[in-house]
């Protein structure tokens, strides 16, 4: 189906690009998915072809349009998820390890986010695929998908880690959760198994972390890399390995496997730093608990996450 839109950019639009405006209208598109369709001449400025990076001034007339089944994040696929608290503003996920947040150019469905879709639409009745979708138009000339409600990602875990998210079912939530995210608002901890006795009850680890393109893994503890600190608490030791709850003061790339393998006790299953990684099914780390301020009420959330029943069988057998 062809998808289209033409609006009249407003004064909240003033200064911002045209790929974030559009983003924030089209209900079953991706970011990256709208940035490649208008590079490929989708988009129309005052009469002529857009770039992704163009600034709107209010009154700018916009044209957008899509004729393209190529999956999508949007697009819905029937995968179970735990959820651990909805609400009509934003959902909270147990993600579990080896699913991906958000698809990528090698992997198109199967995703968080596809999950999301689903579970967000279709089990609210409401259609996700574009081509079923009824496009209604409102008071601004905006076309968009009856009741589809997008799911926002307003941060991401690895691959590989499981654990808690919130994730936004409305812009505004959207907007909020990534300002407090930015300024650091939110408290995260995570669960890890480590090999090895970690010997201090507790502890700061303060090493700056950067990108080193000649040596693999890339992303290490570098004197020229960006401040990067995480604190830990041994929760609970065996004889080659350790129960330790990690908090990242700061939000680096791989920071708490970083740190961990500084430190001389790399993350059970990480395929970068821990040498019998192949022994096990996955990595060991866990996003266990996540609060933070309700972005519509402000009031003070706080979940968590049981510890997956593997931590205890790798720290019983390590």
């Amino acid at each position: 189906m062809t998808l289209l839109l033409r609006f009249k950019a407003t004064d909240d639009d003033d200064g911002s690009r045209v790929d974030n405006s559009l983003y924030a209208r089209v209900g079953t598109l991706s970011r990256m998915r709208i940035r490649n369709l208008i590079l490929s001449g989708a988009c129309k400025l005052n009469g002529e072809t857009a770039l992704p990076g163009h600034k709107l001034s209010p009154n700018d007339e916009i044209e957008f349009h899509s004729e393209s089944d190529t999956p999508g994040a949007m697009d819905a696929d029937a995968i179970p998820l735990e959820i651990v608290h909805e609400d009509e503003h934003i959902a909270v996920v147990v993600k579990p390890a080896g699913m991906l947040v958000h698809p990528t150019l090698g992997v198109k469905r199967g995703t968080l986010l596809n999950a999301l879709a689903y579970h967000l639409n279709r089990s609210a009745g409401n259609g996700s695929d574009e081509d079923s979708q009824e496009l209604i138009t409102d008071a601004s000339g905006i076309s968009r998908p009856a009741g589809f409600i997008r799911p926002g990602l307003v941060h991401r875990l690895d691959r590989a880690t499981s654990g808690l998210m919130v994730i936004a079912k409305t812009q505004r939530a959207l907007s909020t959760l990534s300002r407090h995210f930015n300024r650091r608002l939110v408290e995260k901890r995570y669960l890890a198994v480590t090999r090895g006795e970690i010997a201090e009850n507790s502890g700061e680890i303060d090493a700056p972390i950067g990108r080193d393109p000649l040596q693999r893994p890339r992303w290490r503890v570098l004197e020229t890399g960006r401040a990067a600190i995480t604190r830990f608490k041994v929760l609970e030791r065996s004889a080659a390995a350790t129960l330790a709850e990690l908090e990242p003061v700061t939000g680096r790339t791989n920071q708490l496997r970083i740190h961990l393998a500084h430190i001389g006790h790399p993350i059970v299953g990480d395929e970068s730093w821990d040498r019998d990684a192949s022994a096990v099914r996955r990595l060991l780390l866990h996003a266990h608990r996540l609060s933070f301020h309700h972005p519509c009420s402000g009031d003070w959330y706080s979940f968590s996450a049981d510890t997956p029943a593997d931590f205890a069988v790798a720290l019983r057998s390590s």
